[in-house]
């Protein structure tokens, strides 16, 4: 099978590093909904939702890319 469509089955290591990854990103986003909130950064808007899908997307490939790795895989 193509590696782009193998599944990865994550060791302890990994399924530790794929949520390190997300706790990241959900700091970021959640950092920035609320000065959302306050209006400083981020207004309510199309631009703000299209961050929130990009973030997703940068997440989704953060975690691909840590789990290309063989030593964060079951053997």
């Amino acid at each position: 099978m193509n590696k782009e469509f193998q599944v990865h089955m994550l060791n302890d290591a990994g399924k530790s590093k794929a949520r390190a990854i997300a706790d990241t990103f959900d700091t970021c986003l959640e950092t920035l909904l609320i000065y959302e909130t306050l209006l400083i950064y981020c207004p309510p808007g199309r631009e703000l939702s299209i961050m929130r899908t990009k973030l997703e997307e940068a997440a989704f490939f953060a975690k691909k890319a840590m789990a290309n790795n063989p030593d964060n895989c079951e053997k």
